[in-house]
C-alpha cells in the first residue's frame, strides 16, 4: 500500500506517531482497533452513530499531517461521529478486504455498512464537510445518507440493518415514502403481513400512487393470489395434455413470478394473449401489466416483455 494525497471516493488519514491503544482520549471518541475488535468497534458501534475508520501506517508521511486535523474535528463534533484507527501494517486483513490500496484512507460506516470516504491529507474544512455529509449537520446521519445506507444494506443482504435505517428515517420524517415502502417491503418479505399493512397505512393520501408504494402493494397482492394456486407439477401436466388450458398457464405464470423467474412468468401470459386475447376479459394482458408495475418500469423483464407484448398487439 502506498501513501496518497489524491481522491479515492473514500476519505481519511492518520499520523504515524499517533498514541498507542493504551493512551486513548478519555471521552472515547477516538480509539485504536485491531482485526479482532473491528466487529465491535466499528460494525456494532456504527449502529449508534457513524464511525470513521482511519487506515494508517507508521511510514506514511501524509498520515502524520491528517491525524491531528481528523482527531480535532471528531472531538469538536460533539459525539456525532467516532474515530477508530487501524494500523494496516499490524492488521492488514480488514483493509485488504475493503480494497484499501493507498493511505491515508478513511471510510465512514453507518449501521454496519461503509457509506462514504476519502483519501489523502485533506484540509480541515473538507474534513468538517465530510463529517457533516455523513452524520448530518445537526447530529445523526441525514435522511439521504440513511436511505443510501439502507440501499447498500439491502444489496449486501443485510435486511435487519436496512429495516433499522428505514425506521430511523421514519422517526425523523414519518411520511417519508421511500422509507415507508422500504420498511413495508421488508416486513412483508419476513412474513409479517399485518405490520406491512400497518406501515403502508402511514403513506400520505397525496402520495398513495408513489411508484415505490404501488410496487410493494402489487407484490403483496400477487403473493395473496399465488397462495391459492395449487401444485405447479399438476399445472404442468394439465398444460402438456392441453396447450390451450389457459387457466393452467395463467396459474403457472403466477407461480413462476413468485419463484422469481420473471421472464418465464411473462412468456406464459404472452402465450395466452397471442392465442386468445379475449380470454377472461383480457385477463392475461391485465395481469402482465400488474407484473410490470410490481417489477418496475426499468426492470429488464419488464422491458423485454413489453416489447414482446407490443409486437403481439400491433403486428
Amino acid at each position: 500500500m502506498s501513501a496518497d494525497n489524491g481522491a479515492f471516493g473514500f476519505a481519511g488519514g492518520l499520523r504515524a506517531d499517533e498514541p498507542t491503544a493504551g493512551a486513548q482520549p478519555a471521552d472515547g471518541l477516538v480509539k485504536d482497533t485491531t482485526t479482532a475488535k473491528f466487529q465491535a468497534d466499528v460494525i456494532s458501534e456504527s449502529r449508534n452513530q457513524p464511525v470513521l475508520v482511519d487506515f494508517w501506517a507508521p511510514w506514511c508521511g501524509p498520515c502524520r499531517q491528517l491525524t491531528p486535523v481528523l482527531e480535532r474535528v471528531v472531538q469538536s463534533a460533539g459525539g456525532r461521529v467516532k474515530l477508530v484507527k487501524m494500523n494496516i501494517d499490524d492488521h492488514p486483513a480488514i483493509p485488504g478486504q475493503l480494497g484499501i490500496q493507498s493511505i491515508p484512507a478513511v471510510i465512514a460506516f453507518v449501521n454496519g455498512q461503509p457509506v462514504d470516504g476519502f483519501m489523502g491529507a485533506i484540509p480541515e474544512s473538507q474534513v468538517r464537510a465530510f463529517i457533516d455529509r455523513v452524520a448530518g449537520p445537526g447530529g445523526g446521519p441525514s435522511v439521504e445518507q440513511a436511505l443510501e445506507a439502507a440501499g447498500h444494506a439491502l444489496a449486501e443482504g443485510d435486511r435487519e440493518a436496512a429495516a433499522t435505517l428505514y425506521a430511523m428515517v421514519l422517526e425523523q420524517q414519518p411520511d417519508n415514502v421511500a422509507a415507508i415502502a422500504g420498511l413495508a417491503g421488508l416486513q412483508f418479505e419476513a412474513g409479517d403481513t399485518d405490520s406491512a399493512h400497518e406501515t403502508l397505512a402511514r403513506v400520505p393520501e397525496a402520495k398513495a400512487n408513489d411508484p415505490a408504494v404501488t410496487a410493494v402493494r402489487a407484490k403483496m397482492k400477487l403473493a395473496e393470489q399465488v397462495a391459492a394456486l395449487g401444485d405447479p407439477a399438476e399445472l404442468m401436466r394439465r398444460l402438456e395434455a392441453d396447450p390451450k388450458d389457459h387457466q393452467a398457464r395463467f396459474d403457472l405464470a403466477m407461480i413462476e413470478n413468485a419463484r422469481g423467474d420473471r421472464m418465464a412468468a411473462a412468456d406464459h401470459l404472452l402465450a395466452i394473449v397471442k392465442s386468445d386475447r379475449q380470454w377472461k376479459d383480457d385477463a392475461a394482458r391485465n395481469q402482465l401489466l400488474t407484473f410490470f408495475e410490481a417489477w418496475g418500469m426499468t426492470d429488464e423483464a419488464t422491458l423485454a416483455a413489453r416489447r414482446k407484448l407490443s409486437s403481439i398487439l400491433f403486428s
